[in-house]
């Protein structure tokens, strides 16, 4: 019986009468178009976009130099170097991330003790020479302070799922 059955549907072209329904009942459908650079899409608070470095309040920075962030990183993308200072802390003389081999997983985020390391939302970035891809500490402590407020907002809506 079943062969029977098969040899009609390959006979009538059963799938290709399914796909053309499906075609049909899309066709007429109402289309959403989003004109780009004047509209944005929607995004998520835990979007993985470009990281920064996060301060404290106070305006110290909050890498502790663990380098959990560079031991978890899969694409081996983040360079830290540390040294103690005078009052027996830790912190990062080095922090550079290659943006060409990272490949945005978050871990490094999931793994900082401290919350320093962030992926924000910004995705619109380029390169125009070489070298550009890394980006220091200076670049991305200046990142995080000019992103705080909206990164701040961004972990306190996704706060409950952590």
């Amino acid at each position: 019986m079943t062969s029977v059955r098969d040899f009609f549907r390959t006979f009538f072209l059963w799938e290709l009468l399914l796909g053309l329904k499906l075609t049909g009942r899309n066709l007429f459908a109402r289309k959403l178009t989003i004109q780009y650079p004047e509209e944005s899409a929607p995004q998520s608070p835990r979007f993985r976009g470009l990281h920064a470095l996060r301060r404290y309040p106070n305006g110290e920075e909050r890498c502790i130099a663990c380098k959990l962030c560079e031991a978890v990183c899969p694409a081996l993308a983040i360079t830290i170097d540390s040294e103690q200072r005078e009052d027996g802390t830790r912190r990062t003389t080095r922090y550079d991330i290659d943006l060409f081999k990272c490949i945005y997983c978050g871990f490094c985020e999931e793994s900082c003790p401290v919350d320093s390391i962030v992926e924000t939302r910004i995705f619109e970035y380029h390169m125009e020479n070489r070298g550009e891809n890394i980006i220091t500490k200076d670049q991305l402590l200046a990142i995080g302070d000019k992103y705080e407020h909206q990164i701040a907002q961004d972990r306190a809506m996704d706060a409950p799922f952590r």
